[in-house]
């Protein structure tokens, strides 16, 4: 058993959440800095001053030159040397893998194909391979490390190895073309080549393989170490002739950024990570085994890194380097190194101290002292955790609420350091909906593992000036001026993309139609899907979802898994109720529509349970696909072709994962009613088909096309959250549906115009709110600027605390009494807090 107590070199955990304790810390790293490099040491102060300038390839080159001399510092502060170095050893052995698939498959392989039938057979060549391997000293279960580290062994001395290079040679091109060598290689990275770019064909409409899904456990358990450093060794880290597009945007003309962004052929501007996260930089450390460095790399600009990766953002990928064949897939290499770091012992402490302390940071190096001012943000989403972050390592204090239920963490988690990661993690399928990181909790299906979130939660809650609240709703329970007569100095909206677009068809408020984003909500915070929970969320098959962006893919992916579990349970309960009250007492109370959608969900729960049953027998996955396609199964439908759709040109890894689990996508359509039974439910959605006539124009068929429907759910988007200004009419200037956006020049609010883009320095945070010294921002969805993605949220938090800062720069106190901030901690959690009086 390992030894969980903590013991950090010459510092006590306690001390690591004040700004003394950091500022000590600081001071350490920077002394042994000097002592291994004194010109290091003197170009990172002149970094952090700006007593020089530093051109982007010398800030590359001197954070990459830190990087590992920090790494070394942390691995001595929590005393894992051992566990460290198996994990470098771990990583670099990946490397081989990789060099193999370039020199070998990629470079020699794919060129000698169409010399295939001159070469010996592949049985011949495999013999002689498997002989080579067990004559060498390279014992191994694993055959392609094997194969890789002699690959290497050859190309080490060429000179020597002639033969053997191009005996393996052409055992990787049988590997590449004759099928029985691609069955041996069917599940080697090495073997995976990066594919040509069809920008119309990015999805496959037929899926090939179906993946079985069952219930609400991780849909994607991410790539391994293997897999993701071959997307490391993928990269051409273009940091260093400042071309990285993927984080800083790819530019119509690389010398000239005034004529902007280019776009792709699907006419997405390719500005790349909201976030200008150092991804070449990143790849580079991860490469060379450096993961707690290239954790640190990741969070000099993004600290929040856990709500950002793998399944949540590609924008990287998109203005990536490769735009004629598939890019590197930055999302996975970045969660990759997450991972890495907390599977390390101590590794969620490593991760929360650097929030606080990261030295290659230019700015929020460490976290400030008390500043005595205080901040309340209206939204605990992915814009308002970020903001709150970096509002605390200002020295402000922040109270942040939210209108839905935030549970309050295990109190050992706030107190007491966590060993293991591993400790902290729950079962998507189980775990209770914390309610913290709103859409990110409540939004995001089980593609994402929310286990993250808890990184987030746990850190802020730490954080000695933090607080939070929900089941409080801005513009009912909190109003701005409610902020000021609480001694608030600024307050920010980040309530997101709440209101639902109505779709005014005839029907459309039958029972069986329902907002997706609602039956998403209800499905998380009511807690469904699982098997102890009695909310009543009600779906019948076929289902039909009305709108092609991400929601409606998230909606269609969940309604197929919920449905399973749906009719599993009511079988189950009906069972136990007849065993008790008897059939007859229950169905004699029950109305004729009633007992039709019993019926109905008992034959399909028998169904279900059969399969399981079939599927335990054969040690298989059940394939509830097929049961669901037998019932009419899961569609989505758009108006346009798939291609036009928002979420095959935001994000099609999403759409081609949801046709591979057995979803539907019905195109060029346009719903006109909804046809109710004689009960007054949907039955039938109506719809004429629509004809593209060129690249602008389509014509609307008079044509009906029936698709039958007992549950419709309408996801046509979301419109800013602005329900306060409905409340309180005339607190911000309004454009349409979104509030009015201004930058504060000189102590005046001036509009933002033609804000291009996330990266524009005058995108305008704040409103038209205008008291005196009071101001009200806005970020995140609620933003028109960042709306739409989680790491766009992100980058508005990262955006506007400057500004933020800027404005409240003659307010800031240093040496501000903590006592009063006790007091006023304490009237905070007296006037938030639901009690139960005796």
């Amino acid at each position: 058993m390992p030894n969980q107590t903590l013991h950090l070199t010459g510092f006590s955990f306690a001390e690591l959440f004040q700004h003394q304790g950091l500022y000590r810390l600081d001071e350490k790293f920077l002394h042994e800095l000097k002592a291994i490099n004194a010109s290091l040491y003197a170009d990172l102060m002149a970094y952090r001053d700006d007593s020089r300038e530093f051109s982007a390839i010398e800030v590359s080159e001197l954070l990459l030159a830190v990087a590992p001399i920090l790494e070394d510092f942390l691995i001595e502060l929590f005393n894992i040397q051992d566990a460290a170095l198996k994990t470098q050893t771990q990583t670099l052995g990946q490397n081989p893998v990789s060099a193999f698939k370039k020199f070998f498959v990629l470079r020699r392989a794919k060129k000698e194909l169409q010399k295939l039938d001159q070469f010996p057979a592949f049985s011949e060549l495999n013999n002689w391979l498997n002989e080579k391997i067990s004559e060498s000293s390279l014992h191994t279960s694993d055959h392609e490390l094997g194969t890789s580290l002699l690959a290497t062994q050859y190309m080490a001395h060429p000179e020597k190895f002639t033969l053997e290079i191009e005996k393996l040679t052409q055992w990787c091109v049988h590997a590449l073309a004759t099928p029985d060598a691609k069955h041996i290689v069917k599940n080697w990275t090495s073997f995976r080549i990066p594919e040509r770019l069809d920008y119309q064909h990015l999805v496959s409409i037929d899926a090939k393989e179906y993946r079985y899904r069952d219930g609400f456990a991780l849909t994607d358990p991410r790539f391994n170490s293997r897999e993701a450093q071959d997307e490391v060794n993928y990269c051409i880290y273009c940091h260093d002739h400042d071309g990285d597009f993927c984080s800083k945007g790819f530019p119509v003309k690389k010398n000239d950024p005034s004529l902007g962004f280019k776009k792709n052929p699907l006419d997405v501007t390719l500005t790349g990570c909201p976030l200008e996260e150092k991804i070449s930089e990143m790849n580079i450390l991860k490469r060379d085994g450096f993961t707690i460095a290239a954790l640190a790399m990741v969070m000099v600009d993004n600290p929040m890194c856990p709500a950002t990766g793998h399944r949540i953002c590609n924008d990287c990928m998109k203005a990536c380097i490769y735009q004629k064949q598939e890019p590197v897939n930055v999302p996975q290499i970045e969660t990759r190194v997450l991972v890495d770091v907390l599977n390390l012992p101590w590794g969620v402490e490593i991760y929360d101290l650097l929030t606080r302390f990261n030295p290659l940071r230019k700015k929020q190096w460490i976290m400030k002292p008390y500043n005595g001012s205080k901040i309340m943000i209206a939204g605990m989403g992915p814009a308002g955790f970020t903001l709150a972050h970096h509002l605390l390592l200002e020295g402000f204090a922040v109270v942040g609420f939210d209108g839905l239920k935030i549970e309050p963490l295990p109190e050992k988690y706030v107190q007491e350091p966590i060993y293991d990661f591993a400790s902290l993690k729950e079962s998507l399928d189980s775990r209770l909906m914390a309610g913290f990181g709103g859409v990110a909790e409540y939004g995001i299906t089980v593609r994402w593992d929310k286990n993250f979130l808890k990184l987030i939660y746990i850190s802020l809650m730490r954080r000695p000036y933090f607080q939070v609240f929900g089941s409080t709703r801005f513009g009912g329970t909190v109003k701005i001026n409610d902020a000021w007569e609480l001694g608030f100095d600024h307050f920010v909206i980040a309530v997101g993309a709440g209101l639902p677009k109505a779709l005014p068809i005839p029907g459309s408020l039958a029972p069986g139609m329902r907002q997706a984003n609602d039956f998403l909500m209800a499905l998380q915070l009511g807690n469904a899907a699982k098997n102890d929970s009695l909310t009543n969320l009600q779906v019948r098959l076929p289902a039909v979802i009305i709108g092609g962006g991400l929601t409606g893919v998230d909606t269609a992916t969940e309604i197929q898994a919920y449905y399973i579990t749906q009719v599993e349970k009511t079988l189950s309960r009906y069972e136990k109720l007849v065993s008790v009250l008897g059939e007859n007492n229950i169905r004699e109370k029950m109305d004729v529509v009633s007992r039709e959608i019993l019926d109905e969900f008992i034959s399909h729960g028998k169904a279900v349970r059969a399969e399981r049953e079939r599927a335990n027998r054969a040690s298989v996955k059940p394939n509830f696909i097929k049961l669901i396609h037998q019932w009419g199964g899961v569609s989505i439908i758009y108006r346009r072709t798939m291609q036009e759709s928002p979420a095959y040109i935001n994000n099609h890894e999403e759409l081609a994962k949801a046709l591979e689990e057995g979803v539907f996508y019905l195109e060029s359509l346009q719903p006109i009613r909804a046809e109710l039974n004689a009960f007054g439910f949907v039955e039938t959605l109506i719809c004429h088909k629509k004809i593209k006539i060129d690249e602008n124009t389509w014509e609307t068929s008079l044509d009906e096309i029936r698709i039958p429907a007992r549950a419709i759910l309408v996801a046509t988007g979301t419109k800013p959250n602005i329900a306060y200004e409905f409340e309180h009419r005339g607190t911000f200037a309004r454009v349409g549906s979104q509030y009015q956006h201004f930058e504060e020049i000189d102590g005046e609010l001036s509009l933002a115009h033609g804000v291009a883009n996330n990266k524009d320095p005058l995108f305008g945070p704040f409103t038209s709110y205008h008291n005196h010294d009071k101001r009200v921002s806005l970020i995140g969805d609620t933003h028109p600027v960042f709306h739409g993605s989680v790491v766009k949220a992100i980058a508005s938090g990262l955006r506007t605390y400057p500004k933020i800062v800027e404005i409240l720069k003659n307010k800031l106190n240093y040496s501000a009494d903590v006592s009063e901030y006790l007091h006023f901690r304490e009237h905070m959690r007296e006037i938030f807090s639901s009690k139960i009086p005796k």
